[in-house]
């Protein structure tokens, strides 16, 4: 996700711009080549993956399903947790024996924030790879591939502005299916001590209103239906306003809006927010908009407010529950989600039941949990009062026992409604179907496969802990949305 910033007195070091290896000897580059991509993380980095294989098919790339055999392998990386990184360690290992037995010629490029945070790094442990990129280059893709084939050893620049690379993007994308991902902003100011995130994907920058319409435009003309926002924190969105309105920029709350008004689009939906820019804007517009769906992911990550003092959330649990209050009031049928960190520096048994409290106060159909990690560079990494493993690993599963109970039920709650449902895709079983509710869950049905792309009611008869099966209802596959 950029550079560790040099505004930041807290970062502990320095790291060096992503370089090229030089190679021994010039690699031609054939008149059709395969592409592999694989992706790590979160939803902006599926789709800087997905505008990777649009910059990337002018030169001649088409994507492909496996490393094997590919001509450009390009891993696009997550730095949030340690885990994360060390698999990105692990997945070049087994990518360079492949490289070994094309003899040579296979580019492996690795993306993302951890090719941004630890460009130095990766070059030392894995020689195999060829370019790094951080996420506000990857538009100089097929500049740096033919650098790479040119042997040059260039020292690439990766410090872009993100309006830049938004900028350098083709106009149009070709669209994957009735759902999408569209991003609209980039980078946090927040600077929560345990995250990485403001260090690799930089500050707040906000696409303007007539661009984000443009790319929403030719998604709706190829049948998608529904558009998911993205941004770090996609609810700071403030973005220049359509030129033929100028005025102020646009709140997300007036992007919403807007896009619901330009035709094509059945449902909105937007992540990842944050409490401090849940405006009550936004918040109305749950209830004015009815192609914004009814489903709010808004990370607290713990209940405990010395917790949230400690990770410099800036909110407080009071204001996090009167959001949530306020959000059901506005949408009765709203389904929230959260992430959750255990096992901060410094949390006490009593901060954890704090964070249990909020669980039981809320409710949720579905969570993110994990275990405190350290990230080096961030505060978090050297506080005092780092929790043990074991302590950690125990109040993770009680944690996640009581989530699962509450996503089961939410999901339980649904048998016997019948729902509208976006047709995705064929199920794994010969005459199934699927397809996801106004609530993001995964919904199983015997249908006919010229239903996708549309919405349907789907009546629900059973329910599991990750999705819900139903019947159709008489004459359905005939008469569809």
């Amino acid at each position: 996700m950029s550079d560790i910033s040099p505004r930041d007195k807290n970062a502990s070091r320095d790291i060096d711009a992503p370089v090229i290896v030089k190679r021994d000897t010039p690699v031609d580059i054939p008149s059709s080549k395969k592409l592999f991509i694989k992706t790590y993380g979160c939803q902006m980095n599926v789709y800087d993956s997905e505008r990777m294989k649009d910059v990337l098919a002018p030169i001649g790339y088409a994507p492909t399903d496996s490393p094997e055999g590919a001509d450009l392998v390009v891993l696009n990386t997550c730095h949030i947790r340690e885990k994360a990184t060390e698999k990105v360690y692990s997945e070049l290992g087994k990518i360079k024996k492949m490289k070994h037995a094309q003899g040579g010629k296979m580019t492996i490029a690795v993306a993302g924030c951890v090719a941004q945070a630890e460009g130095a790094e990766i070059m030392r442990r894995q020689p195999a790879v060829d370019l790094v990129l951080g996420p506000q280059a990857y538009h100089k893709l097929p500049e740096m591939i033919a650098r790479v084939h040119r042997s040059t050893g260039e020292r690439l620049e990766t410090e872009f502005e993100t309006l830049e690379k938004f900028d350098a993007l083709p106009k149009t994308r070709q669209a994957d299916g009735p759902m999408a991902f569209l991003s609209v902003q980039e980078g946090c100011d927040k600077f929560c001590t345990f995250c990485v995130v403001p260090y690799t994907r930089g500050a707040e920058l906000s696409r303007p209103v007539d661009d984000i319409t443009l790319e929403a435009r030719n998604l709706a003309s190829q049948g998608v239906r529904e558009i998911q926002l993205l941004g770090q924190n996609v609810n700071a969105y403030h973005g220049a306003a359509p030129v033929i309105e100028a005025g102020d920029e646009w709140t997300l709350a007036q992007l919403v809006r807007h896009l619901s008004k330009i035709g094509g689009f059945d449902r909105i939906r937007y992540t990842t927010s944050h409490p401090r820019d849940m405006d009550d804007d936004l918040i109305a517009a749950h209830a004015d908009t009815p192609e914004l769906m009814p489903f709010l992911h808004l990370p607290v990550q713990s209940g405990s407010n010395n917790i949230l003092k400690a990770m410099n959330r800036g909110h407080t649990r009071e204001h996090y529950l009167d959001i949530m209050r306020r959000m059901k009031e506005a949408r009765p049928d709203m389904a929230l989600a959260s992430d959750f960190i255990v096992g901060f520096p410094g949390e006490s048994d009593k901060d954890f039941e704090d964070t249990m409290d909020l669980v039981r106060e809320v409710g949720y159909a579905i969570a993110y949990s994990f275990k405190y990690s350290e990230r080096p560079g961030t505060p978090a990494a050297e506080m005092f009062g780092q929790v043990p493993e074991d302590v950690k690993n125990e109040r993770l599963q009680a944690l996640q026992a009581l989530l699962r109970e509450q996503q089961t039920a939410f999901n339980a709650s649904k048998i016997g409604e019948t729902v509208p449902v976006l047709v995705t895709g064929t199920g794994r079983n010969e005459g199934q179907m699927h397809g996801r509710s106004p609530w993001l869950q995964a919904v199983h049905f015997d249908g006919a496969p010229d239903l996708v792309g549309q919405i349907i009611d789907v009546e629900i008869v059973g329910s599991s802990l990750n999705s819900l099966s139903g019947t159709l209802p008489s004459g359905a596959n005939e008469a569809a949305a």
